[in-house]
C-alpha cells in the first residue's frame, strides 16, 4: 500500500521507503481509494497547466511545437486519434510557453514543470472525447502522477535520462487507465516505453524540451493503442523486463551504473560551448 496519508517522512523517505517500492498494483489499490482532496488536486493542476497550453496557442513561444501541431487539429473530436493528437499538441503548447519564460503557473511533478505537463494535458482530450466523469479522468490523473513520481524516486536528483521520457511511462498507464484497461495493458503500456524511448538525455531546461515532449506523449499513445490490442514489448527485448517492475530495476541500473559519464559529457559540452 501507499501510507501517504498524514506522511512526515522528509523526501528522500517518502522517494526511498514509499514511492521507489511502490508497484502498479499499489497504486492502482491507492488510487480506487483516494480521498476528495487527492481528486482536487489533480483536477485543479490539470486545468491551472491547460491555462498555459491554451494562451500558448495565441501566442509565439519558442518553437512553437505546439502551435504547429495544433493548426492540423481538427476543430471537434470525432475519433481517438483526433484526441491524441490534440492532447501532443497542447502538452508541447504548454511546453513552449513554460521553456520561454511565460509568466503563467505550472504545477509540477517531481519537481518538474514539464513533467507535470506531460502528465496532465495530454489526458484532457481524451476525457472530453470519452465523456469521461471528473472522477474517473481524476483518478486516471492520479495514476500517472505516482508512476511518475515512482519513476523519479528510481533517479538521481540530476539524471542524463530526460524527464519527459519517464514521465510519459505515467501518461501512457494513466490513458490505459481512463480507456478502461487492466493492470496488464498498462504494464504493456509501460514496457513499449521503455523498449522505445531509453536513452533519450537529459541537456537542460530549453526550448527543445517542447519536441521530446511532443515525441514522448505521441510515443505514449503509440503505446497505449498497442497494449489496447495486447501488444506490448517483452522481457526478450533489450532492456525491458518481464514485468513493469523489472523494466523500472533495469532502468534504475541504467541510470545509476551506465550514464554517469554521459552526464559528464553533456555537461562538458553545454559548458564548453560560445554562445
Amino acid at each position: 500500500s501507499l501510507p501517504l496519508d498524514g506522511c512526515s517522512a522528509t523526501l528522500e523517505e517518502v522517494d526511498e521507503v514509499i514511492l521507489s517500492k511502490s508497484t502498479l498494483a499499489d497504486i492502482l489499490s491507492w488510487v480506487e481509494e483516494a480521498p476528495p482532496e487527492a481528486h482536487a488536486l489533480v483536477l485543479n493542476a490539470l486545468e491551472t497547466n491547460l491555462s498555459i497550453a491554451r494562451h500558448s496557442l495565441e501566442s509565439e513561444y519558442g518553437l512553437t511545437v505546439g502551435k504547429t501541431i495544433f493548426t492540423d487539429c481538427e476543430k471537434e473530436l470525432q475519433s481517438l486519434d483526433q484526441a491524441f493528437k490534440r492532447g501532443s499538441a497542447l502538452a508541447a503548447a504548454a511546453s513552449d510557453a513554460r521553456m520561454a519564460g511565460c509568466p503563467l503557473p505550472v504545477v509540477i511533478n517531481s519537481g518538474s514543470g514539464n513533467q507535470g505537463i506531460t502528465l496532465t494535458v495530454p489526458l484532457a482530450p481524451v476525457a472530453e472525447y470519452l465523456s469521461s466523469s471528473d472522477e474517473e479522468l481524476a483518478r486516471a490523473l492520479l495514476v500517472g502522477q505516482l508512476v511518475g513520481l515512482s519513476l523519479t524516486a528510481h533517479k538521481s536528483r540530476l539524471s542524463a535520462l530526460c524527464g519527459a521520457f519517464t514521465a510519459a511511462i505515467g501518461t501512457a498507464c494513466s490513458l490505459v487507465y481512463l480507456l478502461g484497461g487492466s493492470q496488464k495493458q498498462m504494464d504493456m503500456a509501460f514496457n513499449t516505453m521503455v523498449g522505445n524511448l531509453t536513452g533519450i538525455i537529459c541537456d537542460g531546461a530549453k526550448g527543445t524540451c517542447a519536441l521530446k515532449i511532443y515525441s514522448c506523449v505521441e510515443a505514449a499513445h503509440l503505446a497505449v493503442k498497442l497494449a489496447l490490442k495486447g501488444v506490448g514489448a517483452d522481457g526478450k527485448s533489450g532492456i525491458v523486463g518481464m514485468s513493469s517492475q523489472e523494466s523500472i530495476d533495469f532502468l534504475a541500473r541504467l541510470m545509476k551504473e551506465g550514464m554517469g559519464k554521459t552526464e559528464e559529457t553533456i555537461l562538458s559540452i553545454m559548458v564548453g560551448k560560445e554562445l
